[in-house]
């Protein structure tokens, strides 16, 4: 289990997105391969937005554990420290997405 900010309540599990992560580290490989190989610009273009695609897939499934387990469970847990530093973790991601 990785590093969880708030040891009294349950980590959202990622272990299902390994898979596709694997996906897009194969992918990047492919691309450096065709940088390597001298491939056409648009080709490279494409398999780089197709990573970038599944990385945001991935981002997105992650979001969303982390909204149904972690900050589920600190507004449901009636402590408003652990709400307000969970709504702060989102707003700061948010701000860095938007930059």
């Amino acid at each position: 289990m990785a590093d969880n900010d708030c040891p009294d309540q349950p980590h959202a599990d990622h272990r299902a997105q390994l898979g596709r992560l694997r996906r897009v580290e194969g992918q990047v490989r492919g691309i450096a391969a065709m940088v390597e190989d001298g491939r056409y610009c648009i080709d490279i273009l494409t398999q780089l937005q197709a990573a970038r695609a599944a990385l945001a897939r991935i981002e997105r499934d992650v979001l969303d554990a982390h909204a149904a387990a972690c900050v589920a469970d600190a507004v449901a847990s009636g402590d408003p420290e652990a709400r307000r530093a969970k709504l702060d973790e989102l707003a700061q991601l948010l701000r860095r997405a938007l930059h």
